[in-house]
């Protein structure tokens, strides 16, 4: 069976990926694949899976309580779609005869509810012996923990990132879902292992992924400190507990983040502000001893800070080679002179957007087989007919499989 799929050229054409995913982990992972060239198949329910409303953003859709959403139009263009209820025995059949046609299985479900759905990888390997089973879910498999659900911020809270965030009195979690898109990039990456050794063996396998798992990833040097110091370490804000200054700091037109780390870059911090006496005080003698009393630090930064507006201080900082950047708000993100001239952000239209929406570019860029945003994320069952009557169903099959609410 011919597969679509993109420019031949790229790095994963020919290969098909079935996307059981939900939310982030797993639909990214599906994207990225989709990026570099791999046909990639959404199917979800007929009625509209929950992430495909999450911040919506398209107005008049049929389905949810509002349109299409953000994070939906991010995580799955370069997909089509496909609506099926694979619970029932019709969409089981639906289900086999489209894992016959693929090499990538994506789910980010718990164990018990793939193999209700026949996703388990036992399932899978007798349908089709070489098919490469990507599973993401919130624990992993196989301790206490590996039935529950969770959400990325779950496991920020878990690994101790949103402890050691924001202040003592208050822990706060990361507003950007960095677990999610970090496992999603991680199952991704093990999905590509997973076929290059394909290739070699002939043989499929299961690449697991886990929000827990990539949050203690993430988080892991901070745990072998604790560990090995026992130093209890609790939060301070935006300061740095290992080098200073380093914080966010008000000017008198805005924030900005500065950060110094090392010996070079606190002799310059030093020479910017003209005070050299800071460089023979004992209390900052090394990185440990400047984050041990950052506080200093951040007071004496923000005086400094203070004089200026953004732009005069990030001048400043830029010609003493001291590395900072302005805290921009969203919108100030969007038009912000570097992104743009980087490309970044891709103009995707889709059905009913007053304008394109600027999805982010595959973030890693590749120089002769690059990453494509070719197709906007598809519509609720955009592609069902399609991609059935290329399984080999007939118009009067289909018709039927509507009728009885399989698809």
């Amino acid at each position: 069976m011919m597969k679509r799929g993109g420019n031949q050229t790229q790095v994963l054409s020919g290969v098909r990926v079935l996307d059981f995913g939900r939310y982030i982990a797993g639909p990214f992972c599906a994207a990225l694949l989709g990026d570099l060239g791999a046909e990639v198949i959404r199917i979800e329910k007929r009625e509209g899976s929950e992430d495909r409303f999450v911040q919506p953003i398209v107005p008049g859709a049929e389905a949810g309580e509002g349109g299409e959403g953000a994070m939906f139009l991010q995580v799955n263009r370069n997909k089509r779609g496909l609506t099926l209820d694979p619970m029932t025995e019709t969409g089981r059949g639906i289900v086999r005869r489209l894992v016959e046609t693929a090499d990538v299985v994506v789910a980010n479900l718990p164990p018990s509810t793939l193999k209700s759905m026949g996703l388990d990888y036992e399932s899978l390997v007798e349908i089709k012996p070489d098919i490469i089973l990507t599973m993401v879910s919130a624990f992993g498999h196989g301790g206490p923990y590996s039935e529950r659900t969770g959400f990325d911020g779950i496991a920020q809270a878990m690994v101790g990132a949103a402890y050691l965030t924001g202040y003592p009195e208050e822990p706060v979690k990361s507003y950007a879902p960095w677990v999610d898109f970090g496992t999603a990039s991680l199952s991704a990456f093990g999905t590509l292992a997973a076929l290059m050794e394909r290739a070699r063996s002939g043989k499929g396998q299961v690449v697991e992924g886990a929000l827990l798992s990539t949050a203690l990833s993430f988080f892991n040097f901070h745990l072998i400190e604790q560990d090995l110091r026992k130093i209890n370490r609790v939060a301070i804000g935006n300061k740095s507990p290992y080098a200073g200054p380093a914080d966010i700091v008000r000017t008198r037109d805005g924030w900005i983040l500065v950060q110094v780390m090392g010996a070079p870059l606190f002799k310059r911090w030093a020479k910017l502000i003209g005070e050299d006496h800071w460089l023979t005080d004992p209390r900052f003698k090394d990185d440990s001893a400047r984050g041990d009393h950052g506080a200093l630090l951040s007071e004496r930064t923000s005086q400094w800070a203070a004089q200026f507006t953004t732009e005069e201080a990030l001048a400043l900082l830029e010609k003493a080679r001291i590395p900072a950047g302005p805290v921009l708000s969203p919108q100030q993100a969007l038009d912000d002179p570097h992104i743009n001239a980087m490309h970044y952000l891709h103009p995707l239209a889709f059905p009913g957007l007053p304008k394109p929406a600027p999805i982010m570019e595959t973030p890693v860029r590749l120089s002769r087989t690059p990453g494509t945003l070719r197709d906007r994320a598809p519509l609720l069952g955009e592609h069902t007919d399609e991609i059935l009557t290329e399984l080999g169903y007939s118009t009067d099959e289909i018709a039927a499989f509507r009728a009885e609410g399989t698809i």
